[in-house]
């Protein structure tokens, strides 16, 4: 028992002096630390630099109206600087050494960086400044940049910036090259809060060498990005549109913006925050066209935050402080199997025809659903391809037959006898004419002292034959009956010569008559009248106007804002942001017994007119109306007369559930366009009558 507590003593004993110990350590510690070596480590912590730099959020997704991934995003590496490890701006030999050995090791690897100062060299080793950047010439020129004239020449620009960033030990080629880097990182303002952008999409065994020779490379890193991806990116390219660098316009306008929002007294903290994170730096992109820019402001994510700490011995520590959060995905309207068989169907048709000397090919297709105005499908010839676009650019921009412009919603085309459908309802509709009233056609309408023509001799026609043979005269008769106010007070029901509301920019058009002329100091004439009733005179409609006419006749009236976006998500699914749905524009008072006149004559178009061959094998009755309508172009100095060929459709004769509008330009005739709007029905009706498994996918997106 006595040895028991003699060892509980010891071991007491033994835990007493050990605290002891680390008492008197710890004291000891305490007292070097504020009291020897207090100052010293106080400095030290007063050094300690706390930066905050944006995190970019990856764009949100395009699919199309079953789920198809039209516009993805994937992981790729940007070489950035980060201006908290850059050498300091005033060691600028250091500077421009790293920068030198960076631009080499691009330029063995064959990778482009970002050069954009507005000076190059020739062949000859001379400056000059490239065409079209007058603006950007200027700003080089300014007193923030280089503080020059505005007549000073490219060779005062050059020898400025060398003796800028003191780059006179450099050749020629590699000083401009080093002063354009300068340019880039001044005009998107590098700073702790933006991190200049080198190069964008680089390849990992660049990043490798730029991460193992990091002593090298100082204060350049490497970043993981997101990068606009396209599984097929010649899908609908025109309606999908492309992203790009903010411009300096586009920048200002949105700093604005952001600006206004921040004004207002009565938003909360979180609010601000939010709108903070949104916010455009210099080096963002944005949607320049289509849905790309229409729905920007879901696309776009919200940014994060980094927060980095660096002390005196040039020691880093980050972490995040805000996580980014990915942009929404958009859900369209377009059906992308069907969107790749109309494109095809057009390119086919246009490159079978034969074009009018001296004029390219070109031409338009959009599939509306009847039923509530989606767009299925909308393409324009020629075309391009997303995942190649910039590459392709230049090429593609100085292309006479325009493949970047948009037809379907930026061109006008006079329609001809595509307008006359209209003009018959609205004749049956006043009364002016029944299902049995005749009209003779021998060739020629004399009226006012003019005369007016017709295509052929076609005796006594009514209302439905007049449609199936698309007569002039018959419809002369309609319009002297009508006036000009009345025939457009039925044009406008059906929306023609004036937007349509979609969601994408589009051009309005011309709705012939007074209002048009006296607004151009011009005077309207009778006999304008009677060549506006069979689509001539001013009229000017775009093919989604003409569709979107075509689908109010298939459904009885109810004219839709047309929609290409369907809904959009929130990027991990959980929300819907916005759900589309069908909007009424107007409803046309025209009774259903006149519809169904006209109707019936759009399909003797189909069965026993112009178009009975091409629609032979669509597998469902359609109804349709055709027209060429003679067009003068400018080429090469010399005024060339060619034909643009329409077709407006719907089908099935039954309950229609597609209205199409198809324009070629410089054919033959319109009926040699009725083979695309016949391919796509072809294609729509077998699929719809089989077991679709793209139907059965979309439910998910329903």
């Amino acid at each position: 028992m006595g040895q028991k507590k003699n060892q509980n003593r010891i071991r007491r004993l033994f835990l007493a002096v050990t605290a002891l110990l680390i008492a008197v350590i710890y004291v000891g510690d305490l007292f070097s630390v504020q009291i020897v070596h207090g100052e010293d480590y106080r400095d030290k912590m007063k050094n300690v630099t706390t930066y905050t730099v944006p995190v970019k959020a990856a764009r949100g997704e395009i699919l199309d109206r079953y789920g198809e991934p039209l516009v993805t995003d994937r992981q790729g590496f940007s070489v950035v600087f980060d201006y908290v490890r850059f050498t300091d701006n005033t060691d600028r030999q250091a500077r421009n050494a790293i920068i030198a050995r960076l631009i080499a090791l691009f330029q063995v690897n064959e990778q482009a960086w970002t050069d954009a100062m507005p000076l190059l060299l020739d062949a000859a080793g001379n400056p000059y400044f490239p065409a079209d950047r007058d603006s950007e010439v200027r700003y080089l020129k300014s007193k923030d940049l280089l503080n020059l004239n505005g007549y000073a020449t490219a060779q005062n620009c050059l020898d400025a910036a060398i003796e800028k960033y003191e780059l006179q030990s450099y050749p020629v080629q590699q000083a401009r090259d080093i002063a354009s880097v300068y340019y880039s990182m001044f005009k998107t303002q590098f700073s702790a809060g933006a991190p200049y952008t080198f190069a964008a999409d680089v390849p990992i065994d660049v990043v490798a060498v730029i991460m193992e020779n990091s002593t090298d490379y100082q204060g350049v890193d490497a970043q993981v990005v997101s990068y606009r991806e396209y599984p097929n990116g010649t899908i609908a390219p025109h309606l999908i549109g492309t992203v790009g660098a903010l411009n300096e316009d586009e920048y200002a306008a949105k700093s604005r913006q952001t600006a206004e929002k921040l004004n207002d007294a009565g938003l909360s903290a979180q609010e601000r925050q939010q709108i903070r994170a949104t916010a455009y730096a210099m080096d963002d992109e944005i949607g320049k066209n289509g849905v790309e820019y229409a729905m920007e402001d879901y696309l776009r994510g919200a940014a994060g935050t980094k927060t980095i700490e660096l002390d005196t011995d040039g020691n880093a520590a980050e972490y995040y402080s805000k996580e980014p959060t990915a942009g929404n995905t958009v859900i369209l309207t377009i059906d992308a199997q069907l969107q790749q068989v109309a494109q095809q169907a057009l390119q086919n048709r246009i490159l079978e025809l034969t074009a009018s000397e001296g004029l390219e090919a070109a031409g338009a297709v959009v599939v509306l659903d009847t039923r509530n105005g989606d767009v299925l499908a909308a393409a324009s010839y020629p075309s391009y391809d997303l995942s190649t676009y910039y590459a392709d650019y230049d090429t593609l921009a100085a292309d006479p037959a325009s493949p970047l412009w948009n037809r379907v919603l930026q061109s006008t085309y006079a329609p001809g006898s595509t307008m006359k459908p209209a003009m018959a309802l609205a004749g049956l509709q006043e009364g002016v004419i029944n299902r049995d009233t005749m009209f003779y056609c021998d060739g020629v309408f004399e009226y006012k002292d003019q005369t007016f023509g017709c295509l052929d001799e076609h005796g006594w026609l009514n209302v439905e034959n007049a449609l199936e043979h698309s007569c002039n005269i018959y419809f002369y008769n309609v319009a002297d009956k009508l006036g000009i106010s009345r025939m457009n007070n039925y044009s406008r029901m059906f929306g023609l010569g004036a937007k349509t509301g979609i969601e994408l920019p589009e051009s309005s058009g011309v709705l012939a008559g007074p209002d048009y002329r006296q607004a151009r100091g011009l005077s309207w004439y009778v006999g304008d009248t009677i060549q506006a009733a069979i689509g001539q005179s001013d009229n000017l409609f775009t093919p989604l106007q003409l569709a979107n006419y075509v689908a109010t006749i298939a459904n009885g009236g109810t004219r839709y804002v047309p929609h290409v976006i369907r809904s959009i998500r929130s990027a991990d699914y959980s929300e819907t942001v916005l759900e589309t749905t069908p909007e009424v524009a107007a409803k046309a008072d025209i009774t259903p017994q006149n519809f169904d006149i006209v109707k019936s004559g759009m399909l003797l178009v189909t069965t026993e007119g112009t178009c009975r061959t091409a629609f032979s094998t669509v597998p469902r009755l359609c109804r349709a109306k055709t027209d060429t309508s003679q067009v003068k172009k400018i080429r090469n100095g010399e005024v060339v007369q060619g034909n643009n060929g329409f077709f407006i459709s719907f089908g099935p004769y039954e309950s229609p559930e597609l209205a199409i509008a198809v324009v070629i330009e410089n054919v033959d005739s319109g009926s040699a366009t009725a083979d695309v709007a016949a391919n796509i029905y072809e294609y729509y009706f077998n699929r719809t009558d089989a077991v679709s498994p793209a139907q059965a996918a979309g439910a998910v997106l329903e």
